[in-house]
């Protein structure tokens, strides 16, 4: 647990204060500053917390959202069961896999629930199945959540980890070396790396979606510490509420939520990127159990065959119950 917990994001998250001193709002109610590191460096299925802050919904909820980029799911899962940050942006099979090792991290409500998880590459590679991978270079980025269910998807679609070459590279130099042909393919969401990548190369690129092949599983969603589950309970449902509000607004208003990420960050893509990015991720929202729901409602079901397929492909070793992972007395609701 130490090993985990050591060393991880600490330039990153040292100057973050988490759970910092309040201050006062206009309306004269106290606003505490919060921290929210993100699974990654900021693209456009992030806009509804920059659109959040700018909305002032965060505020109206007593919370000064600081945004902080992340350096793959599994360090911002560990990071916040660590209490390095209030609360964090990552991938339930991340979560799921670090619960196992112990990290005292839980969700409170994951929003993307099909997953973005895909293989990305040059349509004039002639990649059409799973099958056609076999013999190529495929890029990803130790410490992705990526990284764990890939071995799954090849397992679920009868390949294995030695039929392709594996390159470990930082997250920029995943999509230069598509680019530049030094790897056949890359890991990444559907709605991040494709649409950059296609607008630099002009290009057209092509997908295997995980959830189209065989595996599809609850994705990204917001989680937080035990310590910060019992400490300060109110605080979390504050936070729960604030992102499920700004997602609602958000999906009612695209272009603006797109528009808020301008100067997020110097990686962030050009705006017609941003905007085909939070437009993907619009459409992975809900499982038919929650198709009529807010974002970020989840159910017990769902939850349930999440974890079957992670125990099912090899994610986790033991399933538990939905509990163990997801604390539902906090989760979005409605």
């Amino acid at each position: 647990m130490k090993k985990l917990l050591a060393g991880l994001l600490p330039a990153l998250l040292v100057v973050a204060a988490c759970g910092g001193g309040g201050t006062t709002s206009e309306s004269g109610g106290e606003v505490k500053e919060v921290t929210l590191t993100l699974n990654w460096y900021p693209y456009g299925e992030h806009a509804p917390f920059y659109y959040g802050v700018k909305q002032g919904i965060y505020e109206k909820h007593g919370i000064k959202l600081k945004i902080q980029a992340g350096q793959g799911s599994g360090k911002t899962v560990t990071a916040t069961g660590a209490g390095q940050t209030d609360f964090g942006w990552a991938d339930t099979s991340a979560l799921a896999t670090a619960v196992e090792q112990g990290v005292p991290a839980k969700s409170i409500g994951v929003f993307l629930q099909t997953t973005p998880a895909s293989v990305q590459f040059f349509t004039d590679k002639n990649i059409k199945k799973p099958e056609d991978l076999k013999g190529k270079s495929v890029a990803t980025t130790a410490g992705d959540a990526l990284t764990k269910t890939f071995p799954a998807f090849l397992k679920q679609n009868g390949m294995q980890e030695s039929d392709v070459s594996i390159q470990n590279i930082d997250p920029a130099g995943k999509m230069a070396a598509v680019i530049s042909n030094r790897t056949d393919v890359l890991l990444g969401f559907a709605s991040d790396q494709g649409p950059t990548i296609k607008e630099k190369s002009g290009k057209d690129v092509g997908y295997l979606r995980f959830s189209e092949f065989g595996l599809n599983y609850f994705s990204n969603g917001l989680l937080t510490s035990k310590t910060m589950l019992q400490k300060d309970p109110e605080l979390v449902k504050k936070m729960v509420a604030a992102t499920q509000e700004a997602w609602e607004a958000s999906e009612k208003a695209p272009e603006a939520a797109a528009e808020s990420m301008k100067g997020a960050a110097e990686q962030l893509p050009s705006p017609t990127v941003v905007l085909e990015q939070f437009k993907t991720t619009l459409t992975l929202l809900h499982t038919d159990a929650t198709k009529d729901k807010a974002p970020g409602v989840n159910t017990v079901d769902d939850w349930k065959k999440t974890i079957e397929t992670f125990q099912k492909t090899g994610i986790i070793k033991e399933a538990s119950e939905p509990s163990a992972y997801w604390e539902e007395s906090v989760a979005p609701k409605g």
